[in-house]
């Protein structure tokens, strides 16, 4: 093996940079294209493998192609050669992924060798350029459109990554929907564990008319080695360092093992001084402000990255753009590396060879195992990749005592060997390592199902969309008996959403050819893609408007109908058992008391007896339901209550591990909110509830608009002054004269970002904030001089107000004299407690925001002034505070 480390300064690519790949002029021949794209590999000096010879030219003469060749053997730019012709010829190429880090990997990937004009990403949360020819997205997005425009889809060449996820249970119909719905397109499948491919042959050919060919291969560019060990981790990483089989991925099977060893390691020193140097040089300037950033920042100082599904998509970025620069020595994650993502690997370490796989621990799927695997070894810099396989924990543990017993024979009689886990245990040892090595990848095997979304997307669609609903369960890959059931499913649904008017039968077809439509009282962008939206979408129109907790209630069902997120619940309960046991001490509540009460904390439920009570009844009439189940549960809930910010809600039950978790929990509510409640449902109240998450979400992380962003523009730079926003928007078309209520919804959404820090006396913070919602850096708020005025000091040339820390605390002071609390309770944010107006004399437009004390003497108040022109121009309300003042 080649122990000759890369210049890390320069590994981002193992090929010389070259132009864009430019698409020939229509009309070219497939001999010009082929020398064109040939030229292009030449220029990356790349010497093509003959698999991936044949599968370009099998492409290139219109062929439908399914391609099996190991991890690293360049299937990648196979891909590129279709979107090379389908521009060249006109036509728009789709390249769908399974996870949105390998979508935001691949569309920044395909934005250098493209140009970021010509390219566009969609994730279902973020959507970057998305009309462009070549589209980089998530499977359920390509799916989607198929479902809903079918053979008018404009798709023509489908390159489908990791096309073993067909078989997921949950997810793989979403690789199946475009098998039997997009007729003119072109097909290339992706894998290097698809196993059995004639099926998909015979289906691909049957759908489009075209020859589809498989091109297999099992010659890996660089080999690998498999070994086993009862050693320790430490030993384990000690080795692997001296041995210069760095970088190594450290792959667990839980989050908070992954993160846990990255702990463990900092007693480890494996980075020479000036490695440090240099990793401590590319991470100025990176954002680490989110409460898992200083632990972030301190695992990548040490050459350790961490990479897992509960961690922020910026994070993620950072350890893969570092690693890509051979500037980590270990990553410890979960297996999501393993779905493709391209992190220059030496060596694969499984700490384990079983997974919880959402019913029970089980070991390692063969498939899963070899995804996993194949990550070793670096085609151009490694001649070798090593995977490893750990012992189970009480066998490695046993064997260190074991030594120690025969250094110290006295202690040998002493030695008490530890048992593997009571609970939840499933063995391993190397025979079961060796059986993975050599067995073959599984079937794949058909998950489709039919929903709600798949429903209203194939009704929704020109022409007749019974007749297409029927066809696509008729082809789809499930045996007849299935298919039979989905039908029966399929016209119950149909049924509920007749009854319910969210189709309607038409007495004729329409001048599209429909014989439905989609109610034409929901908003454009409705969803019902959870299964339990109908009764969402149900339940919210029976609620009274004029109830005070009304928007509370709509919250409430909205997270009911989304999926746990087992994390943060957990976590929940957890606070709840500390703050039970902490009682119950007090209160000298005898032990075995103690322990049998705490057996039955659960999470809170917000109102349980309405949501259980209306869902029975929903279920009752809908037989369809079947094994659904509502999920009552208060995270966005108990955020909004509060008006907690990301950050404090993470602290608050130590969520520093899961931030993205958060984040992703977050998204969905503000997704369920925009998309599933119809607007004649929403409420002044509940529009301010969609601010907030919308706001929150929007500003926890920008990592993939800024990289996009730097890719058309190297001069780029990230505003980190302002809130950040991960998917481009037009500005909004704010003007109190043309949209006060959304202008008055925006701007309470500020004053209570500026009200939450100044209510817990951290005035630094609330200083920068009020920066932030002036347009300018919340570095101003920081370091501005003192002046005369107490409250306030004017920036010179600019005539604006600048607070800082100690001048605000000075204008609070009494306030907090004459009242021990500032409230922001939802009764705290009622609209009449913010006013807007223009002074008759001046013309200026003034915002006089009460604040609301325990006592409800509400005798203070802040003073804004807005800037019209700053507002209109960047969506945002822009305002400075003027004074804090007493009311009377």
């Amino acid at each position: 093996m080649s122990n000759k480390a890369p210049d890390s300064e320069t590994l981002p690519s193992t090929t010389p940079a070259v132009r864009p790949l430019a698409p020939l002029p229509v009309g070219a021949s497939t001999e010009d294209m082929l020398f064109a794209f040939l030229d292009y590999v030449t220029a990356k000096k790349i010497n093509l493998y003959p698999a991936q010879e044949r599968a370009i030219l099998e492409l290139l003469e219109g062929n439908n192609v399914i391609l099996k060749t190991p991890t690293g053997s360049g299937k990648s730019l196979v891909a590129a050669a279709m979107h090379f012709k389908s521009l060249s010829m006109g036509r728009r190429s789709v390249y769908t992924c399974p996870i949105k880090a390998l979508v935001n990997e691949k569309f920044l990937s395909l934005c250098r060798d493209f140009g970021p004009e010509l390219v566009g990403m969609s994730t279902g949360d973020a959507s970057v350029n998305r009309e462009a020819p070549i589209l980089c997205c998530t499977a359920e997005v390509l799916s989607n459109m198929a479902l809903s425009e079918g053979a008018n889809a404009p798709v023509h060449d489908v390159i489908m990554d990791e096309f073993h996820y067909y078989s997921d249970r949950d997810r793989g119909v979403a690789w199946q929907i475009p098998l039997l719905t997009l007729p003119q397109a072109r097909f290339l499948l992706l894998s290097a564990t698809l196993g059995e491919t004639s099926f998909f042959e015979k289906e691909i050919t049957r759908l489009t008319g075209a020859p589809t060919v498989t091109v297999a291969s099992t010659d890996r560019p660089v080999p690998l080695y498999f070994n086993y060990t009862e050693e320790a981790i430490e030993e384990v990483v000690q080795e692997l360092s001296e041995k210069r089989r760095t970088p190594a991925y450290l792959v667990h099977f839980s989050q908070r093992s992954a993160t846990d060893t990255a702990q463990n390691l900092m007693s480890i020193d494996f980075c020479t001084k000036a490695e440090k140097e240099t990793l401590a040089r590319h991470l100025v300037g990176v954002d680490f402000s989110s409460p898992f950033g200083n632990d972030m920042k301190k695992y990548l100082r040490h050459g350790i990255g961490v990479h897992h599904a509960g961690l922020l998509p910026k994070y993620r970025i950072l350890v893969e753009k570092l690693a890509q620069q051979n500037l980590l020595k270990f990553i410890c994650g979960t297996d999501t590396l393993g779905v493709g993502v391209n992190v220059p690997i030496r060596t694969v370490v499984f700490t384990g060879l079983t997974k919880y796989d959402g019913e029970k621990q089980r070991v390692l799927p063969v498939r899963d195992f070899h995804q996993i695997a194949g990550r070793a070894g670096r085609k151009g810099f490694d001649d070798e990749g090593h995977v490893l396989a750990m012992a189970p924990a009480h066998v490695i543990e046993n064997r260190k005592m074991e030594k120690k017993a025969k250094e110290n024979p006295a202690k040998a009689k002493k030695l008490v060997k530890q048992k593997p886990p009571e609970k939840g245990y499933v063995h391993w040892e190397e025979g079961t390592f060796r059986k993975l090595i050599d067995s073959q990848p599984e079937p794949l095997v058909s998950a489709f199902r039919v929903e709600h979304g798949m429903l209203l997307n194939v009704l929704g669609r020109m022409g007749d969309g019974c007749r297409a609903m029927r066809a696509l369960i008729d082809d789809s890959h499930e045996t007849a008996g299935a298919k039979k059931q989905h039908r029966k499913r399929a016209f119950a649904l149909f049924r509920s959403l007749v009854e319910k008017q969210i189709i309607e039968l038409l007495p004729r077809r329409d001048e599209l050819g429909r014989k439905v439509r989609v109610n034409i009282d929901l908003q454009q962008d409705f969803s019902l893609n959870q299964t339990l939206s109908l009764y969402l979408v149900d339940t919210v129109q029976t609620l009274d408007r004029d109830d005070p907790e009304y928007a509370f209630k709509v919250l409430a069902l909205v997270e009911s109908v989304l999926e746990n997120p087992d994390t943060i619940i957990r976590k929940q309960i957890d606070k709840l058992k500390d703050e039970l046991m902490r009682e119950m001490k007090a209160a000298d509540v005898p032990y075995e008391e103690r322990i049998a009460r705490l057996e039955l904390v659960e999470r809170y439920k917000p109102y349980p007896e309405f949501i259980y009570e209306s869902f029975n009844a929903f279920a009752a009439k809908h037989p369809w339901v079947g094994e659904e189940n509502i999920q009552p549960k208060s995270i966005g809930l108990a955020m909004y209550e509060r008006y907690q910010s990301f950050a404090d809600y993470v602290r608050e039950l130590g969520l520093q591990r899961a931030e993205g978790v958060l984040l992703r929990h977050l998204s969905s509510v503000y997704k369920t909110l925009t998309q599933s409640v119809p607007e004649a449902s929403r409420t002044e109240e509940i529009e301010g509830m969609i601010v907030y998450f919308e706001e929150m979400v929007r500003g926890v992380d920008s990592s993939i608009l800024d990289e996009w962003e730097a890719i058309k523009n190297p001069a780029y730079r990230p505003d980190v002054a302002a809130a950040p926003v991960p998917t481009p928007r037009p500005p909004r078309p704010l003007d109190p004269k043309r949209d006060r209520a959304t202008l008055e919804r925006l701007i309470r959404h500020s004053v209570f970002q500026f009200l939450r820090p100044l209510a817990s006396g951290d005035y630094r913070s609330a200083a920068a904030q009020l920066a932030i919602i002036a347009g300018r850096p919340p570095e101003d708020a920081q370091f501005t001089p003192f002046a005369q005025r107490p409250d306030a000091v004017i920036n010179e040339g600019r005539g604006l107000f600048a607070w800082h820390g100690d001048t605000l605390e000075k204008a609070m002071k009494p306030y907090f004299d004459a009242h021990k609390a500032l409230r922001l309770d939802p009764a705290a944010r009622n609209a009449r407690n913010t006013l807007l107006e223009q002074d008759p004399l001046t013309g200026e437009w003034i915002i006089e925001q009460t604040l609301v004390d325990p006592e409800e003497t509400n005798d203070y108040a802040l003073r804004f002034t807005l800037n019209i022109e700053a507002t209109r121009n960047s969506g945002e309300p822009r305002m400075e505070l003027v004074e804090v003042k007493l009311l009377g």
